[in-house]
């Protein structure tokens, strides 16, 4: 399941946690609508262009997510890590 979440997070552009408490390996079937593209993968650099037709007649990843595997992404505030720079300088000449 925790794979899972990573791959979601590409989809739905935010962060997703797993808070099924569900372990073990799965093989899950998920159909939905491709209704935009991943800009990012799951370790936040470009994603890969995806060669799939975009179908926009099927369900949001969201309503699918709910319906084929019973499981239901909500909306919370948490603490997540951050990285701050606060200086940056030229490197001096050798």
């Amino acid at each position: 399941m925790s794979r899972l979440a990573i791959n979601l997070a590409t989809w739905v552009d935010r962060m997703v946690v797993n808070r099924t408490r569900l372990s073990g390996g799965f093989n899950l079937k998920l159909e939905w609508s491709l209704e935009q593209r991943p800009q990012f993968d799951a370790l936040g650099g470009p994603g890969r262009p995806v060669d799939i037709p975009v179908d926009r007649t099927g369900p949001s990843i969201f309503t699918a997510l709910e319906e084929q595997l019973g499981l239901k992404l909500e909306s919370t505030k948490g603490p997540v890590d951050v990285l701050v720079i606060d200086h940056v300088e030229q490197p001096a000449p050798d």
